[in-house]
């Protein structure tokens, strides 16, 4: 089994939804978020402080899962947040497990 790990740079606005839709998917079976600063974004999209610390806040979401389910994942992601300023990349996971 081929597995990938997706890797999402969220802005705040849209974080908990997105999370919902990752909760609810059956290709998901782990994911983690943590709290992320957005580095590169366009300046016009950043409040007054971001432009002065020149950086967004953001989360940061990785989800371990099979290649098979890429596009499936990638389709409903696009469906409900397209022009939500979502950041998305893939990589191959060379090896994952549980540490027992």
């Amino acid at each position: 089994m081929s597995e990938l790990c997706l890797t999402l740079i969220c802005p705040p606005a849209v974080e908990e939804k997105l999370l919902d839709l990752l909760l609810l998917s059956p290709e998901v079976t782990f994911f983690t978020s943590t709290a992320t600063a957005a580095h590169g974004t366009a300046h016009d999209d950043l409040d007054q402080t971001e432009q002065v610390l020149g950086r967004a806040r953001a989360t940061g979401i990785q989800v371990i899962l099979d290649a098979t389910d890429q596009a499936a994942l990638l389709a409903a992601i696009r469906q409900q947040f397209t022009g939500a300023g979502l950041r998305y990349w893939l990589t191959p996971v060379a090896e994952a497990g549980e540490i027992a």
